[in-house]
């Protein structure tokens, strides 16, 4: 790449998600230059919370020296301007990829470093299926995007070297810098962390993994599969799915659950076997449905989320993504807010009816459900003892009705696919991938539950491509309309209109 114009100075777009030391990289490129003679100034815009968007931090340094500008003073922008930055460095991979959509980025002119890993948006998390964005579409958004890119694992990376983003992404920039971008080397670069005075060693450990990793990316073609770290090849194999199907079924309940998901797995093989006796695809059915049966199966409640909060490895990985370092104290607060439903389910069938009946008066009543709000301190004795006890009620499980409803779901569901595989095997197929649309917990699995049971009630008047496109629909909308149409359009009867009390409030103040 050639230097940038010596007249005009660097811009520099940083794009970093809280708590990964962007405000820190921003202080180091000016002090950078400062150490080294150059004007330069910095800027942040604050991201917004939740996910939604990450903190920018803009920067411009000037090539020439003050010495070389003989008392001129250059005018620098606060703010990045559309097509005229210089280099972006973005944390996470979406962030690099909205830059672009913002304009930002531009293939004439602009150096682009990203990091080749994700971090879920809440919309993607919030999506009934799986609303992940395509990274690997995403890489190949940034490298037509973007003059020159580098693209690897800052995640890995800072994890490697026991650092945060911010050292691993300095090392970055300097790669980028040796490149002609900058009029600074490495040395310089290295020197303004060792006068930071803190975290120096961890910090120039990341500073020279990204300093390689992304000197190795600038220039050379980046596929997908190796920036993210995803081994090629196609999806495991049957056997593979139903043993981690059965560890994950097992670490759930106990052994015999595991059993009972053999005994549902063999279920499924033999209607794959009655509907394609000759294996033409390959036991899809029988693989597919295994991996959404040992999901449902271990479904979530209070008492597999309190079992995983009071796990020792729960403990460790938060200490590594805090950075705490060994002695120092860490807290961690766990806020709970489980409602009637989530109590009723570990109850016996008569007291839970008791429970669900009150809640369902008030929410008819147009009164707010009920729930407890609960805050835990999981790293003091009083509040882990209470998550381990509450994660060992697994034996209260089998007596609740939650339990009760689960498994009589999953016969209903075992039974439909029977019935299809006797006339079709595309139809037996698909009811097998409706599995999938149960998720979640409280209203969101109660809403899955409902687009569920739909569809199975309504199979023998539809088809496979009818089944296809209203599981689809189910997963692309969670409020079922989508699913409604698709399923009166094929010839379904429409679902009764679902009673939404009417809540009165009484006025409060005065008029003026």
């Amino acid at each position: 790449m050639s230097p940038i114009q010596t007249r005009q100075p660097v811009t520099i777009l940083i794009a970093g998600l809280g708590g990964e030391g962007g405000g820190v990289l921003a202080e180091w490129l000016v002090e950078l230059a400062i150490r080294c003679g150059h004007p330069a100034q910095a800027t942040s815009i604050p991201g917004v919370a939740q996910r939604t968007g990450a903190t920018t931090y803009y920067v411009e340094i000037h090539p020439e020296s003050l010495a070389a500008l003989g008392g001129r003073v250059p005018v620098m922008s606060l703010a990045p301007v559309p097509g005229c930055v210089d280099l972006m460095v973005a944390s996470e991979l979406l962030e690099a990829v909205r830059a672009i959509q913002n304009g930002f980025i531009s293939p004439g002119r602009t150096t682009l470093v990203t990091s080749s890993q994700r971090t879920l948006t809440t919309f993607e998390k919030l999506a009934p299926g799986d609303g992940r964005f395509d990274s690997e579409r995403l890489l190949q958004v940034a490298g037509s995007n973007s003059r020159q890119l580098a693209a690897f694992d800052v995640g890995a990376a800072t994890r490697e070297a026991g650092t945060v983003p911010s050292a691993v992404l300095c090392g970055a920039i300097a790669a980028v810098a040796a490149s002609g971008i900058l009029p600074f080397d490495r040395t310089a670069f290295e020197d303004v962390i060792r006068a930071s005075g803190r975290g120096v060693e961890a910090s120039l450990r990341g500073f020279a993994l990204g300093f390689e990793r992304c000197r190795a990316g600038l220039g050379s073609a980046i596929g997908a599969s190796p920036a993210l770290g995803v081994p090629s090849g196609t999806v495991a194999a049957e056997p593979d799915l139903v043993a981690l199907g059965h560890a994950r079924v097992v670490e759930f309940q106990d052994a015999a659950y595991g059993e009972l998901y053999r005994q549902r797995v063999e279920r499924l093989r033999a209607a794959e076997r009655l509907a394609d006796p000759q294996a033409k695809h390959g036991g899809k059915l029988a693989r597919e449905g295994a991996r959404f049966l040992a999901l449902w199966m271990a479904f979530d409640d209070v008492v597999r989320v309190a079992d995983l909060k009071s796990r020792g490895g729960r403990f460790d990985r938060v200490r590594r993504e805090a950075g705490a370092k060994a002695g120092e104290v860490m807290r961690i607060a766990d806020h709970f807010k489980p409602g009637v439903t989530e109590l009723a389910g570990l109850l016996p069938k008569a007291l839970a009816q008791r429970l669900l009946a009150l809640e369902s008066r008030r929410r008819r009543d147009g009164e707010s459900p009920l729930a407890m709000p609960l805050k835990l301190r999981a790293d003091s004795i009083s509040g882990f003892f209470a998550l381990r006890l509450l994660g060992s009620l697994r034996w209260l499980r089998r007596r609740g009705q939650r339990y009760a409803e689960e498994q009589a779901l999953i016969e209903g569901w075992l039974a439909v696919v029977e019935s299809a595989a006797a006339a079709s095997w595309e139809t037996a197929f698909e009811l097998a991938l409706c599995a999938r649309l149960i998720k979640g917990y409280g209203a969101t699995n109660e809403r899955a539950k409902e687009n569920f049971r739909y569809i199975m009630n309504c199979w023998t008047s539809t088809d496979a491509g009818t089944i296809r496109r209203a599981r689809v629909a189910a997963l692309a909308d969670d409020s079922g309309a989508a699913l409604d149409a698709a399923m009166t359009q094929a010839g379904a009867p429409a679902r009764a209109v679902k009673a939404i009390p009417v809540r009165w409030l009484k006025r409060t103040g005065h008029r003026t």
